[in-house]
C-alpha cells in the first residue's frame, strides 16, 4: 500500500464512529404526541382536496367494472350524471372526466366533436348538477386507432409532436365550450400547455 492512502474500511468506520457521536443515545419522545403533531403538520387531507375520476364509455348501455382498477367503473352516457351527482352528494368538490369514444381514426377527430363522448357528457352534468367542477382530461389516445397520444408518421415509425398540438388546442376548446371548468392536457407533446392557452385565449 503506498504511504498516505488510507483504506476504504478505516474511513467506513470513521466516518460510523463520527455519525454515532451526533445523536444521543436515548432519544425522547416528548415531542411526538398528537397534540404537537397536529400542531405543526405542514400538509392537510380533505374531502375539498378529492377529484373523482369517472370514465366515460360510449360503446356501453350499463356500467362496467375495470378489472385493473377495483371499485371504479366504466359508465355509459345516460347514467352519467347520476353518477356525478352521487359523488357531489358525497361532498367531493371535482371530477375529471375520461372517455372511451364509439369511433376512432388516425387523427382523433372525435376527440374534438361538438356531439363527442366528453362534450356530451359535460353537457349532460352540468344540466342536472350544480357546483360541481368538472375537469376534462385532454389527449389524443383513446381516441386514435393506433392509440398514441399524437399524429404518427408510420414511414419515420415515429409521433410528431408539432402537428398534434393543433388538435390539442381545438380539444380543449370544445371542452370548454361544452362547460368544463378546468382543461387537463396529458398528452405527453412538448408545447402543449402553450398551444392550448393559445387556442383557448383566441377563442
Amino acid at each position: 500500500m503506498r504511504a498516505g492512502i488510507i483504506p476504504i474500511t478505516e474511513l467506513i468506520n470513521d466516518v460510523v464512529a463520527v455519525v454515532s457521536t451526533m445523536f444521543p443515545k436515548i432519544r425522547m419522545r416528548r415531542l411526538r404526541q398528537p397534540g404537537i403533531r397536529n400542531l405543526v403538520t405542514e400538509t392537510r387531507l380533505s374531502r375539498d382536496d378529492l377529484i373523482c375520476p369517472i370514465f366515460v364509455d360510449e360503446t356501453i348501455e350499463e356500467p362496467i367494472e375495470i378489472g385493473s382498477m377495483p371499485g371504479q367503473y366504466r359508465f355509459p352516457l345516460d347514467t352519467v350524471a347520476d353518477e356525478a351527482k352521487k359523488i357531489k352528494d358525497l361532498g367531493i368538490p371535482a371530477i375529471i372526466l375520461f372517455g372511451i369514444p364509439e369511433t376512432k381514426d388516425e387523427e382523433a377527430m372525435s376527440a374534438y366533436d361538438d356531439d363527442g363522448v366528453i362534450q356530451q357528457a359535460v353537457r349532460s352534468i352540468r344540466s342536472g348538477t350544480d357546483g360541481l367542477i368538472i375537469v376534462t382530461d385532454v389527449c389524443l389516445c383513446e381516441y386514435t386507432t393506433h392509440g398514441h397520444c399524437g399524429i404518427v408518421d408510420y414511414d419515420r415509425e415515429t409521433v410528431l409532436n408539432d402537428p398534434t398540438l393543433p388538435i390539442l388546442g381545438k380539444v380543449a376548446v370544445s371542452h370548454a365550450r361544452s362547460g368544463a371548468d378546468i382543461v387537463a392536457p396529458s398528452g405527453m407533446m412538448d408545447g402543449m400547455v402553450r398551444a392550448i392557452r393559445t387556442a383557448l385565449d383566441i377563442d
